[in-house]
């Protein structure tokens, strides 16, 4: 039985790890934006949950011009009107 070299392994890219990154940072961003504007409805919640990574990293630099809740929810709005430009 041969057991896994993680010396050569690269487990960064593996689905696994970048499920828990994508996790990790929507319940980071959920923290802040809860902190900052109060809370937030499970569909606010979900609606972040379901971002990649790269959106929420790009969701991470937005929210530091955001005023109010309404910028997020707009936001949002314009993520998933590019997803559904680009489907």
């Amino acid at each position: 039985m041969q057991l896994l070299d993680l010396k050569q392994t690269d487990i960064t890219q593996s689905r696994f790890y970048q499920e828990i990154r994508q996790e990790g940072e929507a319940d980071l961003l959920i923290r802040q934006l809860k902190r900052r504007f109060g809370s937030l409805s499970t569909e606010q919640s979900d609606r972040l949950k379901a971002l990649s990574v790269p959106q929420l990293e790009e969701l991470a630099e937005a929210l530091l011009d955001f005023t109010d809740l309404s910028d997020l929810l707009d936001w949002l709005g314009q993520q998933e009107k590019t997803i559904a430009e680009l489907s």
